[in-house]
């Protein structure tokens, strides 16, 4: 075979094309014969295989697996190959495109690769971390609980970033939290004293400065209790990345990997980074979310009704529900007073704050406060009501309420009450005979006007009588059949005349009961009900208390 290859009688014109160019072709190009030796070089394919720069050489300058896909291509039929065949030459890679001469040798046009498949492999690596920082990101997210969120930041950092992770959070007094996982092993938690000026960078992560790189930190000057118990073979590589928080950093991470040969790379570095910043503001929210959840416990405690029951011979039962099923507090609310010996009156306040939700619950807990401060004068229920009501005028609250009030003394057996409404839905008396009485309070609602007058009852109760007091929110609870139909006082007094004999819990609970059936599924007002019941002393009798009330 000639330098140039003549045209001859029968030859392809392909042929032809191919001896015109592949000496000029920017890309390596190699002329290996039937055997696989190498006759003609371009001058690339000299640079590249300086083993073939002259003819005749063994055929080993040509690469193994080229040798092996031309020996495949000379064997086989007078076909192209199906496709370009891939291999490397040093640190390069190259697909080799074969094409026929005529006098059976084949020209090699190695066109490199390497290039689009380090993009390629770029490419997956970017698609490969941002499926994890995703997946990162969801899982943390997917809980507000500060302990199992430490877990899975651990867990996930220990599979995708190194072999082994211990997080460690801010310190509460001269302990920290630790939280260590290795690749395919359980997650550990402890509470211990940990000296992180041990650790280089370690104290200064925790303080949110940036991560001491890899390179500069030495394995061996770690303290025994950053390597967790699975965690096999000595220590190769550490990594300590801050965790970045609100305002406030959240913890560090350090990464642990055995072994030298896999050190962190300056790309790793970067992409623990960022899935230091998600686990971060994940922990950051789950504290935050832990301390407001506190917060908010400890307010609702004491915007909440109290539990109720006996107080000096007299029976207290209550009952609440807060006008959006996700909601604990609302508008209505309720409160016993004991006197401090039975010869002293308890007073029980029930109320209802123009409003509903969180909104109303914080002038609940005002109104609630102020009525707590004027316990010494509760024996002067006008008083009482005109001074909440400056109280609530001066106030940056423009909401109103309505209250009543209930000062209850047991004597000789009986119970003697003073009822006063400010505004609120008179209370109802269950006689021992079933039958039922509207006390004939009524006054000015509270918040709204600068003077206020109300009317006091006073009325006695037998053993075994109630009075009920509530807010309209159950007798304006709209349901019933048609479904927007009002519960009303009539329903409330026949259910009340059914209750005689019952004691002061079953009566708030049946009450309660037949304005939730009423309801069905749809919406409401606060409801708060409150019944108080002279004690039983001895077998039920018919009493008349009919004669009990008096005005004052």
């Amino acid at each position: 075979m000639t330098a140039s290859p003549q045209p001859s009688t029968g030859t392809d014109p392909a042929d032809l094309r191919v001896g015109a160019t592949w000496r000029d072709a920017p890309c390596p190009v190699l002329v290996l014969d039937r055997h696989g030796t190498p006759v003609r070089v371009n001058e690339a394919a000299r640079r590249l295989l300086p083993e073939t720069a002259r003819d005749g050489r063994p055929p080993h300058a040509v690469p193994s697996w080229l040798s092996d896909a031309h020996r495949r291509i000379a064997d086989g039929p007078h076909t192209p190959a199906a496709g370009p065949l891939t291999g490397a030459i040093d640190d390069r890679v190259f697909a080799a495109h074969p094409t026929r001469a005529a006098d059976g040798d084949v020209v090699w046009w190695l066109v490199e690769e390497t290039g689009r498949r380090l993009a390629e492999a770029a490419l997956r690596s970017a698609r490969l971390r941002s499926e994890i920082l995703s997946e990162v990101s969801s899982t943390l997210l997917s809980t507000l609980n500060v302990s199992r969120c430490a877990e899975v930041t651990a867990s996930l950092a220990a599979e995708h970033l190194a072999e082994a992770a211990v997080l460690i959070t801010p310190p509460q007094g001269r302990r920290h939290r630790l939280t260590y996982a290795c690749q395919g092993g359980p997650v550990t938690q402890v509470t211990r004293q940990a000296d992180v000026s041990s650790v280089p960078g370690l104290a200064e992560a925790l303080q949110g400065f940036p991560p001491v790189p890899a390179r500069w930190l030495n394995p061996d000057d770690l303290p025994a209790w950053v390597v967790p118990d699975e965690f096999t073979g000595p220590v190769g590589s550490v990594l300590v990345t801050p965790l970045p928080g609100h305002g406030v950093p959240a913890g560090a991470l350090i990464l642990l990997r055995a072994g030298t040969e896999r050190v962190f790379t300056e790309g790793e570095e970067v992409f623990a980074r960022l899935f230091a910043a998600r686990a971060g503001a994940a922990l950051s929210a789950a504290r935050l979310y832990t301390e407001q959840s506190s917060i908010t416990a400890t307010l609702l405690r004491e915007l909440l009704p109290p539990a109720l029951g006996s107080v000096h011979g007299v029976e207290y039962a209550g009952g609440y529900r807060a006008a959006a099923d996700h909601e604990r507090v609302g508008g209505d609310f309720y409160d016993v007073h004991p006197g401090s010996d039975p010869a002293q009156e308890t007073l029980v306040v029930l109320g209802d704050v123009a409003g509903k939700g969180l909104d109303a619950a914080v002038l609940t807990g005002k109104i609630r406060n102020t009525l707590h401060a004027l316990l010494p004068l509760a024996e002067d229920h006008q008083r009482v009501v005109s001074l909440l009501n400056g109280t609530l005028l001066s106030s940056r609250h423009t909401r109103f309420a309505t209250l009543v009030l209930a000062s209850v003394r047991r004597r000789g057996g009986r119970a003697h009450l003073r009822l006063t409404s400010a505004g609120h839905l008179p209370p109802l008396i269950l006689r021992a005979d079933s039958t039922v009485e509207e006390v004939a309070t009524h006054g000015t609602l509270v918040g709204a006007v600068p003077e206020v007058r109300v009317r006091t009852v006073e009325t006695v109760l037998a053993p075994g009588e109630i009075c009920l007091l509530y807010t309209d929110g159950i007798t304006e609870a709209r349901g019933g059949p048609l479904g927007d139909e009002m519960f009303g006082e009539a329903r409330l007094r026949r259910a009340l005349g059914e209750c005689a004999g019952m004691p002061v819990e079953a009566v708030v609970e049946r009450v309660r009961m037949l304005a939730a059936q009423w309801l069905g599924s749809g919406g409401h007002d606060d409801m708060a009900v409150v019944a108080i019941g002279a004690a039983r002393t001895g077998p039920l009798s018919v009493v008349d208390g009919g004669n009990g009330g008096r005005s004052t």
